[in-house]
């Protein structure tokens, strides 16, 4: 089953959500950055906030980054979706280990680390892209980002992601929602929507076995009436591109191509994101400084 992003409103408007089923990527971004359990539940976590946050942005073209510091072994986690909701990531550190909690799960927070800071980068295709900070809280990420919306756009909501990972290290089940209050919501309605998340219990055990969006957008919710404004698939997805890593190696100038050249006789270039590589030869490095010194030529002749 394809990964699926649903978005919901309540009948009254008082109410609006969003929910993702991410396993499809999560195991995804798994395979490529081969992560250990903690990481991989930390990356799959970050992935399904930005995700959903990422769907919110309707102009084509816009993108979400979602970047967490925080200071524990996992290091930088980043994750980054278009305004579709598809996404791809990183995490630093893939190796890191840690002993379950007490409990038995998997401790995220303390991977994650919280001597640091949750920073949401709206890219609208204006001039400046919008930033928010805020320090982090747990590092558990779900209480983070609902902490970053009430401080940063005052938008009172419960989050919940999670990622379980099988005894294969497989990625069983992973996905997460947001619900967010309205403008005049009440006290009647902040309860309902806190007693349906506390007796629907956690996202894996919402989804696991059922990787439904709207089903657990609909038991987090058993007291309203829903209706269901979108359904999308969504996946991990990288646009990196051979004429891309060309732009990126070219920007460097001709001085840093000409080094390149001379030292390694080659460019040999990896995406973070997806681990592709795209190798340029000497002769295409030869032909890209060609042309960047007759550009710059040119213009020395136009300013004479």
């Amino acid at each position: 089953m394809e990964d699926r992003l649903v978005r919901a409103i309540t009948a009254d408007g008082m109410v609006k959500a969003a929910a993702v089923s991410t396993r499809v990527l999560t195991e995804r971004a798994r395979e490529i950055h081969r992560t250990l359990p903690v990481a991989t539940a930390a990356l799959g976590r970050t992935l399904a906030a930005a995700s959903i946050l990422g769907n919110a942005l309707k102009d084509d073209g816009s993108s979400l980054t979602l970047q967490i510091r925080g200071g524990g072994p996992l290091g930088t986690l980043l994750a980054v979706s278009d305004n579709a909701g598809n996404v791809r990531g990183t995490v630093d550190h893939p190796e890191a280990e840690l002993p379950l909690r007490p409990d038995g799960k998997l401790n995220v927070g303390a991977a994650v680390g919280t001597d640091g800071t949750l920073t949401v980068i709206r890219d609208l295709n204006m001039k400046e892209p919008y930033v928010g900070t805020v320090a982090l809280l747990s590092g558990e990420i779900a209480d983070d980002l609902a902490s970053y919306l009430v401080e940063s756009e005052q938008i009172p909501s419960a989050c919940g992601l999670g990622v379980l990972v099988d005894r294969d290290q497989s990625v069983r089940a992973a996905g997460g929602y947001l619900i967010e209050l309205m403008p005049g919501a009440g006290e009647d309605v902040i309860g309902k929507v806190e007693g349906g998340v506390l007796a629907a219990g956690s996202v894996t055990h919402l989804l696991d076995g059922n990787d439904d969006p709207e089903r657990m957008l609909r038991a987090l919710l058993s007291d309203f009436d829903l209706k269901i404004l979108e359904e999308t698939p969504v996946a991990y997805r990288c646009p990196c591109s051979r004429e891309r890593m060309e732009r990126a190696l070219i920007s460097l100038g001709p001085d840093e191509l000409q080094s390149m050249l001379d030292q390694q006789g080659q460019a040999e270039l990896g995406c973070r994101f997806c681990g592709r590589k795209q190798i340029f030869t000497g002769a295409e490095l030869k032909a890209m400084l060609g042309k960047m010194n007759a550009e710059i030529e040119k213009k020395t002749e136009r300013k004479g």
